[in-house]
């Protein structure tokens, strides 16, 4: 497809910018030591081992060397070394986190290859660095870019090993692009979910309990309740059933599945004072599989959907922490669905169709999907014949062509154990967020010798679909808040509606609205204070809550409320009747 053409030509041009961006600071920084550069959604980074710490004023100085080289167009030639000649070169230059690259990369077989920048008709070397492309033709038919902010990064994301300075950028094909997305980042500046999550008053996190573990305040955990209560409804209407597993389980348990030692956010092991080593378990899967095999199945069964929202813990590091987008303590709408073979097709269609009528109830209307698959040229890495992997891969692609605007195909990506498929959606700003993920799987089914009796009366070898519709229900409210910019929709809002007498004399009847709307199941606050009726106003429009009703004299009198819209502004005197008529609560 063309749009494919030009996300691959998006990707080499951010690519070439990051070299140029090495170049540039390196004759700003001519004992600087180079890490990584790769490309990142809708931009690019490189790490720097620098003899002082870099100021954001340095940013500009290195955008106008960056101008330079570009508008030198310096070619970008391809050379392959041998890894010890490599490893000489770049002890040569002192490039020692080249030198670590190097090694790495010839343990694992892999080519060393280079891109050497040379100016046009005199081919005299500018600048080299390890590299396996790819690049633009040469650095004048690199876009429009700018560089954006600098942050402090392990060297290979280790808290052991040094702290490198990166600096990211941003590069588009038009001047017209790079503007629309500095334009998006400053209005995700004023959606930033931190700051709303504090001014809504909807989370916390405090250096006792630690990072990555975030407390949910009364309307955090309402909005938490209510997003819970909406899935779970969802998955209820088309035939899920929902169990309950405790937080952790016997190291043995992991060992058996295959995470323990290979998965690098597990926590670490417990050991009780009667030597039983247990773990906080960092995915439901092997719970899930162990109730399965709890109990004998038949094909009559099947598919059987087990369903639960429940939290795992992941030793994310502290320099990847994020709010709510990264955190240690994670509660997932997760589900496995047990299906033979035959199902597969069927079973991921009702996914999709759910994830659509799920997003669109949020807003979000644009899918964009990722399906990824075996590397064609290696089908031995990969657990199941030949004959059902391409049938599997047949049906993912098949069911996001239903769903999805846009998808593409990532071959290599897939597990070893099945394909897989990412939904992303696009919020209000055009920022694209990766949140349901539908695993096929074969292995975990060996793994656990799973089996259910088939229709000839013999054991059969079930397939396991592992899927999260929200995924991370703290990461899903983070993408939220950010989308609606904390006004969230009626139906959503942890707090509907707020009471607000105009003064004390009117508290009574006030109290009688509040009470009346909780009977009516509508989530309501009452403001009673002392404050003057502009503050209190002024705090609920803070607050983006919906709606204010407004009490005093005449409203008591008539028996009536004067409603005003967060969205609109606009005010309006009715019966509290007409209110409830109208909107009532949304659950």
């Amino acid at each position: 497809m063309s749009k494919a053409k030009e996300i691959i030509g998006l990707d080499e041009m951010r690519h070439s910018c990051a070299h140029v961006l090495a170049q540039a600071v390196l004759k700003m920084f001519p004992e600087a030591k180079l890490g990584i550069g790769p490309t990142i959604d809708d931009g690019f980074y490189y790490d720097f081992d620098l003899p002082r710490t870099l100021i954001p004023e340095d940013l500009p100085i290195l955008e106008k060397k960056m101008k330079e080289i570009v508008k030198q167009a310096q070619v970008f030639v391809k050379k392959e070394e041998p890894s010890d000649k490599a490893i000489e070169f770049l002890k040569e230059a002192g490039q020692s986190y080249k030198v670590e690259l190097v090694k790495d990369l010839a343990k694992q077989g892999e080519t060393i290859t280079f891109y050497e920048n040379l100016l046009p008709n005199t081919n005299k070397p500018m600048f080299v660095d390890l590299c396996r492309g790819g690049h633009v033709e040469h650095t004048g038919k690199i876009g429009y870019f700018k560089l954006l902010k600098i942050a402090g990064a392990y060297w290979k994301g280790d808290e052991k090993n040094p702290m490198l300075q990166r600096i990211y950028g941003t590069c588009w094909q038009t001047q017209e692009e790079l503007d629309a997305y500095l334009n998006r980042l400053e209005e995700a500046k004023k959606r930033d979910h931190k700051i709303l999550g504090k001014q809504l008053r909807l989370f916390t996190t405090t250096p006792l309990v630690g990072p990555g573990y975030p407390l949910f305040l009364p309307r955090g955990a309402e909005l938490k309740r209510i997003l819970e209560e909406y899935i779970t409804a969802i998955k209820r209407k088309n035939g899920y059933k929902f169990v309950c597993i405790p937080h952790v389980a016997k190291e043995d348990l992991y060992i058996k599945s295959g995470h323990m030692g290979k998965y690098e956010a597990m926590m670490p092991v417990m050991e009780t004072s009667e030597g039983e080593r247990i773990v906080m378990k960092a995915m439901n899967c092997p719970h899930h599989f162990e109730l399965y095999n709890s109990e004998a199945h038949s094909y009559r069964e099947l598919p059987l959907r087990y369903a639960e929202n429940t939290a795992v813990y992941r030793y994310e590091k502290s320099g990847e922490v994020n709010g709510l987008f990264r955190v240690r303590s994670i509660t997932q709408d997760d589900t496995h669905h047990f299906v033979t073979h035959d199902q597969i097709k069927s079973e991921i269609e009702m996914v999709l169709r759910i994830t659509k009528e799920v997003y669109s109830k949020f807003g979000f209307n644009k899918f964009k999907a990722r399906v990824s698959i075996r590397n064609p040229e290696h089908p031995e890495k990969y657990f199941g014949s030949d004959e059902l992997w391409k049938k599997a891969e047949s049906i993912l692609i098949e069911g996001v062509k239903k769903l999805a605007d846009d998808y593409f195909i990532k071959e290599g990506e897939a597990a070893f154990y099945g394909p897989k498929i990412d939904v992303m959606i696009e919020d209000a700003i055009g920022r694209e967020w990766q949140l349901t993920t539908i695993q096929l799987d074969f292995n975990q089914p060996e793994n656990f010798d799973m089996t259910y009796t088939g229709e000839d009366g013999k054991p059969h070898r079930p397939a396991v679909l592992h899927v999260a519709i929200l995924g991370a229900l703290e990461r899903f409210i983070g993408v939220i808040i950010e989308h609606y910019s904390g006004a969230f929709p009626y139906w959503l809002a942890p707090v509907q509606v707020k009471i607000v007498p105009v003064a004390q004399d009117f508290n009574e009847y006030a109290k009688k609205v509040y009470e009346d709307l909780c009977i009516a199941n509508v989530r309501v606050e009452l403001d009673d204070s002392r404050d003057s009726l502009g503050k209190k106003i002024r705090n609920s429009e803070h607050e983006k809550i919906p709606y204010i009703f407004v009490v005093g004299e005449k409203e008591m009198t008539d028996k009536t409320v004067a409603v005003r819209d967060y969205a609109t502004k606009k005010q309006e005197v009715m019966p509290l009747k007409k209110f409830m008529d109208t909107h009532g609560a949304v659950e």
